[in-house]
This record gives C-alpha cells, sequence and structure tokens, in this order.
C-alpha cells in the first residue's frame, strides 16, 4: 500500500502581501551617475559619429513629419509605416508644444523627463531598481532619447508600482494610458493578485483605453487604421525568426533584406511560413500566461512584477519585430521587479543586461553588417536573440516555480478548493 506525501500543503497567501523592508537608495550618488550617463547619451545623439548615423533621423524626419500631419487634425493612417494605436497621436504631439525648442529638442527633452520620473519612481519604490535602470540603459547608448518608448515604459513602471501599492484602480489606469499609446503595457496587468483588485485594474485599464480610443476616434478619423498595416509586416532582419532566416541565407537561401513598413524585412521563400509560425509562438505564450495563472496557488507584492516582465519578454521574443528600443520596455520592466526581494527574476535581469549591450552593437554600431547578413551581423543576432530567449525561458521557469510549486504535485480538486477562500 503507497500513500502521497505532500512535504507542505499548498497556500494560498493573497490576503498576506506584506512588503518587506525596502532599502532606498542614497539619491545624490545616484542623481550623479544618472546625470554623467544621460549627459554621454545626450553627447552621442547630438552628435551622432556611431553607426550608419540616422538615429536621430526618426525624429527629425518621421516623427516631425507624422506630428504636422497630426497637428493639422488627420493621422498618417494612409501611411504604411504608421503601425501605432491611436494614442501616439498624443505622445507625437507633446514635443511640439514645449515651449523655446524645437520639436527634436522637445523630443528629447520630455524622453529625458520620462527617464528621470522612472528613476525616480524606483528609488521611491527602494531595492535595486534604480541603480538596475540608471545603469542599463545607456548600454543602448543614444537610441533610447530618439524614440517614443521611454514615456510608455515610464506609464508602465508606474502603473507596475500602482498595482504594488495596493492601488489597483490607477494601476489599471495607467497600463490603459499606455496601452492607447503602444499597446504592450496592458501584459503589465498579467500577475495582478487575484480577488477585487484583479477585477478593480482591469476595469479600469479598460475603460480608460477604449474611453480613450473613442475620444480619439471622434477627433481623428481612420483611428484603427494601424492594424492594416500590422497584419501585412513580415519577418524583421532583428527577431528571432529573422535570425533563422539569416543563418539560412548564409546556407544558401534565396531571400533577401528590403524595407517595408519602416523596417527592414526578409522577402523570399517560406518568409510567409515563419512569420506564421512566430504568430502562433505568441499565441502559445499567451496562453500559457491565462495556464500559469489559473494554476498558480501563491502570490507574494513581487509576483505582479515578475508576471509583467514575463509576459512582456514572452510577447517580445515570439514577435515579428524586435526594434532596439523593445529593450527599453524589458530594462524598465526588470527595474521594478528588483524593487522587491520576492522577486524571482534576478538572473533574467542580468541577463536583459548584455543583451541591451549587443543590441547598441546590432543598431547602430554594426547595424551594416547586419542587414548585408554577413557572417559578424548573423553571429551578433543569434548571441543577442539566444540572451532573449534564455531570459523568456528563464523567466518563466521562475516564476512557475515561485508561484505554484505544488500544483503539480496535489489532485486539481485540491488545488482549486485551497484557491477558495
Amino acid at each position: 500500500m503507497t500513500t502521497q506525501r505532500l512535504s507542505t500543503p499548498p497556500t494560498f497567501s493573497r490576503h498576506r502581501l506584506r512588503f518587506r523592508e525596502r532599502r532606498r537608495p542614497d539619491l545624490p550618488p545616484l542623481l550623479a551617475v544618472w546625470a554623467l550617463s544621460r549627459a554621454a547619451m545626450l553627447w552621442l545623439l547630438a552628435h551622432d559619429t556611431l553607426g550608419i548615423g540616422d538615429v536621430g533621423k526618426e525624429v527629425h524626419v518621421l516623427y516631425r513629419h507624422w506630428y504636422e500631419r497630426i497637428a493639422s487634425g488627420a493621422l498618417p493612417a494612409d501611411e504604411a509605416t504608421w503601425q501605432y494605436p491611436p494614442g501616439a497621436a498624443l505622445v507625437l504631439l507633446a514635443p511640439g508644444t514645449v515651449p523655446g525648442l524645437t520639436y527634436f529638442q522637445g523630443f528629447v527633452a520630455l524622453a529625458l523627463l520620462a527617464d528621470a520620473t522612472v528613476l525616480l519612481a524606483l528609488a521611491r519604490a527602494g531595492g535595486d531598481g534604480a541603480w538596475y535602470w540608471t545603469g542599463g540603459l545607456p548600454l543602448l547608448l543614444h537610441t533610447p532619447l530618439a524614440r517614443y518608448d521611454l514615456p510608455v515604459t515610464a506609464l508602465a513602471v508606474a502603473a507596475l508600482l500602482a498595482v504594488r501599492a495596493g492601488r489597483a484602480r490607477l494601476g489599471g489606469a495607467l497600463a490603459g494610458l499606455g496601452a492607447l499609446a503602444k499597446g504592450w503595457p496592458l501584459l503589465v496587468l498579467t500577475g495582478t493578485t487575484p480577488g477585487p483588485a484583479t477585477g478593480r485594474a482591469w476595469r479600469s485599464a479598460l475603460a480608460t483605453a477604449l474611453g480613450g480610443a473613442a475620444v480619439l476616434a471622434a477627433v481623428f478619423p481612420h483611428t484603427l487604421d494601424f492594424l492594416r498595416h500590422q497584419g501585412g509586416r513580415g519577418v524583421q532582419v532583428e527577431s528571432a525568426g529573422g535570425t533563422l532566416l539569416s543563418l539560412a541565407r548564409l546556407a544558401g537561401w534565396q531571400g533577401r533584406v528590403v524595407y517595408r513598413y519602416g523596417a527592414f524585412e526578409f522577402a523570399g521563400p517560406y518568409v510567409g511560413a515563419v512569420a506564421v509560425v512566430s504568430l502562433l509562438c505568441t499565441g502559445a505564450a499567451l496562453l500559457w500566461l491565462v495556464v500559469w495563472r489559473v494554476r498558480s496557488l501563491h502570490w507574494s507584492d513581487a509576483t505582479p512584477l515578475d508576471a509583467a516582465l514575463a509576459a512582456v519578454l514572452l510577447v517580445t521574443v515570439t514577435s515579428r519585430v524586435i526594434s532596439p528600443q523593445y529593450l527599453v520596455w524589458l530594462l524598465g520592466l526588470a527595474a521594478v521587479c528588483l524593487t522587491s526581494r520576492n522577486t524571482t527574476q534576478r538572473p533574467v535581469a542580468l541577463l536583459l543586461l548584455p543583451a541591451a549591450a549587443l543590441t547598441a552593437f546590432a543598431y547602430p554600431l554594426l547595424y551594416g553588417e547586419v542587414l548585408a547578413v554577413t557572417p559578424l551581423g548573423c553571429l551578433l543576432m543569434l548571441v543577442r536573440n539566444g540572451l532573449l530567449v534564455a531570459a523568456a525561458l528563464l523567466s518563466c521557469r521562475l516564476l512557475w516555480g515561485e508561484s505554484a510549486p505544488d500544483v503539480l504535485r496535489v489532485p486539481w480538486s485540491t488545488a482549486r478548493a485551497v484557491r477558495t477562500p
């Protein structure tokens, strides 16, 4: 006769989310390092002597052009490069309202303001997140200052910290605003604590996003046309699928690199199949997140933070596009995780640092090698994307092991009973 041995009965601790005492960083040295590193980033942006020299061109030319169209009362929905939710219009309009500055100067000033906001929010939360953010972002060189991902990341970081502090409605509203501008911040609500807080956060997020979209639809026509351009995108050179196609080209595949939809993509046989597989992998990743959420038994103050990083990592590595600025999102979410001593994601945060440094080599330093699909360019993308995939898998493994360690060792009926308060 055999008996089932349960070493530790499963517990569901959503009613005991007590923060451990958090050590706040000393502000003077933190601000000094932040100021010096950002000054270096500004110098690089002003001189733009690295790589192909067009890091700031996106703001000078494309964003400025979009700003002029939006300011005249119409979204650039007829342009294939416009692939953003309608809230992006507000982010692109903001630099033109800064008095005394050109559009480019206003854009960079607002990016630095968002960067500083993230820093102060992380410093107030305590832990190592502020130092991680201060040292991690410059690994991308000056690219973050010339993309609108810093303001969006600031909203996502603020949303997570609000959720962690028990302000579910505020966190949901901030996540909804971020989703209105770029979509992905909605994923930061993946790990909200089960119970009324989750309902409040998601209702607030959806009300903010849908309400904002309705207002913008009343102001601008064709607000949903960006979906049509997203659907037509192929496989970007810098994506994980693009790395496989790059290796295939070195082996003799007859594909080529073309400029479409505002990015360099592969064209040729089997590209469509790789794009479909990428979409299927994204669907599988989202399904895994649902399964994790349904079967998890344990929540700590770090679980919402860890789940947010895992969710965005999964969507990033399975995407048909991995632009350099995507690392801004990941560094921001990893920094939030490091504000909690209970986080499981420290090894993941460490993996993201070399991935960010290699991203700077991929763009702008050696972008020509990447586009020409040389052995050096392929090796660079293989290592960078390998690190991101490893980080995503490790993040999921650590998240599952921390929040659902007993699920596979007890009957499912028992687990369901434990979840019921």
